[in-house]
């Protein structure tokens, strides 16, 4: 068995993961960050151990700023202290391929320590496929892009942002306002917390101390 169904606090019927379920899910986790060290290499010279090792701490670093919540929703979403921004990091260090695999491992993590599932299908697009588009900041890796790492965020964000308002429509339109229809709804919802947190994390990238810390911390990273 994977999972339990467990009655929360509000009467609803969640799923958590078993230790057989934990263990699957750290196999997982490994698994993909192996398969991203396997792509890198296969596409650069000079991709090495030192790339996995970032990856893996910028995994660290988000699932422990991801505790550290400005703001939560009792029926899920949080503003976070910069964990997505930290999620970004890989996607616009080394590129698409291994952001959307780190992220997509992020989002198992996340499932480890935090799960709030309802539904065993709004696992794979809440956890699998929203957090999986936070590597979309992979699209602007290249170092010829004028702020490359704000619009890779912003890339990512508006991915994930996407896929919650997804979920928000089909798995939890019951929770919807008075008066309000499960997509507008459900995309008021995931706006308050995704792109308020995005917004905080924006001004602060646009810093100069900031964006000159970001490029020396690429450049350690990819040289």
């Amino acid at each position: 068995m994977l999972y339990n169904q467990v009655v929360n606090d509000w009467g609803e019927t969640t799923y958590v993961p078993t230790t057989l379920g934990n263990v699957l899910l750290v196999v997982v986790i490994l698994a993909l960050l192996g398969i991203s060290l396997l792509f890198v290499k296969k596409h650069s010279t000079k991709l090495s151990i030192k790339q996995l090792t970032f990856c893996a701490m910028a995994l660290a670093l988000g699932t422990i700023l991801s505790n550290v919540k400005l703001f939560h929703f009792p029926t899920g979403g949080s503003i976070t202290l910069l964990s997505m921004l930290v999620i970004c990091l890989p996607g616009y260090w080394f590129g698409l391929g291994v952001g959307i695999m780190t992220g997509v491992a992020y989002g198992l993590l996340q499932l480890l320590f935090d799960p709030y599932v309802l539904y065993p299908t709004q696992l794979i697009v809440d956890y699998l496929l929203a957090f999986g588009a936070l590597g979309l900041s992979g699209l602007f890796a290249s170092q010829n892009i004028k702020n490359g790492l704000v619009k890779g965020y912003v890339a990512g964000v508006l991915g994930r942002f996407v896929f919650a308002v997804i979920s928000g429509w089909i798995f939890f339109g019951s929770y919807a306002w008075e008066g309000w229809g499960a997509l507008p709804y459900s995309i008021v919802y995931n706006a308050i917390y995704i792109f308020s947190e995005a917004a905080i994390t924006i001004v602060l990238l646009l810093l100069p101390p900031v964006k000159k810390v970001m490029g020396q911390i690429k450049t350690m990273a990819t040289t």
